[in-house]
């Protein structure tokens, strides 16, 4: 490859890094590159690490036969057989070398040195060299300290210096446009993840400025655990972030299933909200989240149950009304989420249900905004603390197949 050659090439790989192309894309456009270019290329493997609450990173594996690039998550290594392999590895090596790259001619030879070399061999293939394309201290994404690759060839002939040196010029800008595109999942993902779908959106399309913010008419959920004071006294400490996770992934995954937003997590609260063109559409899609999310948890309780493990019902508020939607807080510190009378309203009905012994209660907005498909049955009028005026409050006409437990005292 020449110097005009090279150029483009590297000009390529930058413009994808800019226009924000996906890695899976990227790779497969960088080998079927180098194999036009003359390098016998077979298969092309690229990690790079992530920070996501369940995986650790993402690998890209590219074939020649297939022509196409398939991309899967990984873990970090914990089983002591996936330890053990992953010691095993070149990569491994390289790290405990502080090596940048490794090459091996594929022989029955010197395929004892590493198992998964002796897995190329017998596939056929002849030739191997890894890199490692590190970043800056201050650059390093989760526990990795660079962009991984690994690079394959079955010729006959093998790679030649030249082309081995040709696809080490051009693997720093690989490994730049790589991380370019997962810096931008990443941030996608945390800020999803820790704030919400919608406000994680917004976020990432400027809307930072702190007391931005907008009014809208929101269906709005509070939920929180059933004696979870209680429960927290009388359980080992390492039980309860397992028991919390399950809960909120039951309650969290339902309400996204339904087209909700999670906006908070509050210790065992959950405040989320519902939008939709049309009232009835908004309060319909939490009803139905509301059905099913006790349906789950009575099933997660008997499983819970069975297995010796701490399990509890859900307290659930339903409201409707209008909220300022955006960013509050300190220069320092700021939270996107909803505030107004209607987010403490429905803290409040939520309360109530331990006084009426309901897991659901609605309040009379709500149930004035669904229409006449309700399935709802009024338990009384009530006087909220801090709100104007007592209503009627509503709960399920036919309440979910729970085993109901004597009220627990916070």
């Amino acid at each position: 490859m020449d110097d005009a050659q090279f150029a483009a090439f590297a000009q390529w790989l930058s413009d994808a890094g800019l226009s924000g192309q996906d890695e899976a894309t990227m790779v497969t456009e960088f080998c079927t590159r180098l194999v036009a270019g003359g390098v016998p290329l077979a298969r092309g493997q690229v990690f790079i690490d992530t920070l996501h609450p369940v995986i650790g990173g993402r690998a890209f594996y590219w074939q020649a036969a297939q022509g196409a690039t398939v991309a899967r998550d990984y873990t970090t290594p914990t089983a002591e057989e996936e330890l053990a392999r992953w010691r095993r590895s070149a990569f491994y090596h390289m790290i405990e070398t502080g090596s940048a790259v490794l090459r091996r001619r594929l022989t029955s030879e010197s395929s004892k040195e590493f198992p998964f070399l002796a897995e190329l061999h017998a596939a056929g293939m002849t030739d191997y060299f890894a890199v490692i394309d590190r970043f800056g201290r201050d650059g390093i994404i989760g526990e990795m300290d660079g962009v991984y690759s690994s690079w394959v060839s079955d010729a006959p002939q093998r790679f030649s210096d030249a082309q081995i040196a040709t696809v080490r010029r051009l693997t720093p800008w690989l490994a730049l446009a790589i991380k370019s595109a997962t810096l931008g999942r990443i941030a996608r993902t945390l800020v999803e993840t820790y704030l919400g779908r919608d406000p994680g959106k917004r976020i990432l399309e400027g809307s930072i400025t702190r007391g931005k913010s907008t009014s809208l008419e929101a269906v709005l959920w509070f939920s929180d655990l059933r004696g979870y004071t209680h429960i927290c006294d009388r359980v080992l400490p390492q039980e309860i972030i397992p028991f919390l996770n399950d809960y909120a992934e039951t309650v969290i995954s339902t309400i996204y299933e339904q087209g909700g937003d999670v906006l908070k997590l509050i210790g065992d609260g959950t405040l989320a909200m519902f939008t939709a063109e049309d009232r009835s559409g908004a309060c319909k899609a939490a009803l139905t989240a509301a059905r099913k999310t006790m349906e789950r948890i009575g099933e997660m309780r008997k499983r819970r149950g069975a297995s010796g493990l701490p399990e509890t019902d859900i307290y659930l508020g339903l409201h409707i009304g209008e909220v300022v939607y955006g960013n509050f807080g300190s220069h320092e510190r700021l939270d996107f989420t909803v505030v107004g009378p209607a987010v403490n309203e429905v803290n409040r009905i939520a309360n109530m249900c331990r006084l009426v012994d309901q897991p659901i209660l609605i309040s009379s907005d709500f149930h004035a905004a669904l229409g006449p498909e309700q399935g709802l049955v009024s338990v009384g009028r009530y006087a909220l603390r801090g709100v104007g005026g007592a209503q009627h409050l509503y709960t399920l006409e036919q309440p979910p197949n729970l085993e109901r437990k004597a009220p627990v005292t916070e």
